[in-house]
């Protein structure tokens, strides 16, 4: 079992419209918004469960009636939900921005809201494999401090830990403080996968990550493809091509195929991942560029299912998707 830990919210998309919102209409008139399910760990939960991975969500969910949608989304996806917590508490709410080219910027409701209330769960069930974290999850605190003591717990125990920061910079309001932050998570972390916006931000290159203690660290570039580095070396693969809709949801794609492949291959492990050869890490990117180009070719967070994913199924419209952050 993969086990993906952190917020669920719900995303307001602009309803057909990319860039900026339009200006009120007259009598005040504003552009529609559409809810959707979303949140970075919410859509990786969601992404393995419909690749056919045993997955289980741990987070706290509102019982508003966003948060029974939220749930509904993850039970349809086959995920367990027997971890989450539930409180009265308001669901997050995240207002997109879609720019010309498919990407999307944030701006999120949070305070008191029921994902950063999250406090530390029992143990994990005894078949889990597999700690996933990140996103909003690891800034808003107190929620962030509980997740923060999940890694340090389940890593401890010799649990495979894949930590991808998805920096929403705008709810940071100490950047050096998470960045020293994010080096203490470093040593407790099997596979780091960020974006190359996260790298600048964050500082540092895959080497030094390297020497902080992953034992391997994959790096999303937009339509420029997928990378990893390990001790061995750097391997790479292009982005898939896809007419892009938005790039909701690709990156946290990309974290769901990545454990699914190496689930797939027995490599869930510091060890099992230094064993990959240069092929099995090309295909492992590759599935995921596959994933990725699925996931931004269709509105919202709406990631594939295994069937789709067949080499029969790889399609080649526009141009290359980008490959997540």
């Amino acid at each position: 079992m993969i086990v993906v830990a952190g917020e669920a919210l719900i995303d307001l998309v602009p309803d057909g419209h990319r860039g900026p919102p339009p200006a009120a209409g007259p009598g005040g008139a504003l552009p529609a918004l559409l809810p959707r399910r979303g949140g970075g760990p919410y859509n990786t939960a969601v992404a393995l469960g419909r690749l056919g991975a045993a997955t289980a969500f741990v987070s706290r969910v509102s019982s508003d009636g966003f948060g029974e949608a939220l749930l509904d989304g993850l039970r349809s996806a086959g995920v367990d939900v027997s971890l989450v917590e539930r409180g009265p508490e308001p669901t997050t709410l995240a207002v997109a921005d879609i720019g010309a080219d498919g990407s999307a910027g944030y701006g999120f409701y949070a305070r008191g809201t029921a994902d950063r209330l999250f406090t530390l769960p029992g143990p994990l069930p005894d078949a889990a494999a597999a700690l996933c974290l990140g996103t909003v999850s690891l800034v808003l605190e107190p929620g962030a401090s509980a997740y923060e003591a999940l890694l340090r717990r389940e890593a401890g125990r010799g649990l495979f830990t894949l930590l991808d920061p998805n920096i929403r910079a705008g709810l940071i309001p100490d950047p050096d403080a998470y960045r020293a932050r994010f080096r203490t998570w470093l040593p407790r972390v099997t596979l780091l996968k960020l974006s190359t916006e996260d790298a600048r931000w964050l500082g540092g290159s895959p080497g030094e990550w390297l020497a902080a203690g992953p034992a391997a660290v994959v790096v999303t570039d937009g339509g420029a493809g997928l990378s990893v580095h390990t001790r061995g070396g750097t391997h790479r693969v292009p982005a898939e091509r896809v007419r892009v809709a938005d790039t909701i949801g690709a990156g946290d794609t990309v974290n769901a195929a990545l454990l699914h492949r190496l689930a797939a291959l027995g490599a869930l492990s510091p060890g099992g991942l230094a064993a990959l050869d240069g092929p099995a890490w090309r295909d492992i990117l590759a599935f995921a560029a596959r994933a990725a180009a699925l996931t931004c070719s269709r509105a919202g967070a709406e990631p594939p299912y295994a069937a789709e994913l067949a080499p029969a199924d790889r399609r080649t419209d526009s141009g290359p998707s980008p490959s997540g952050g």
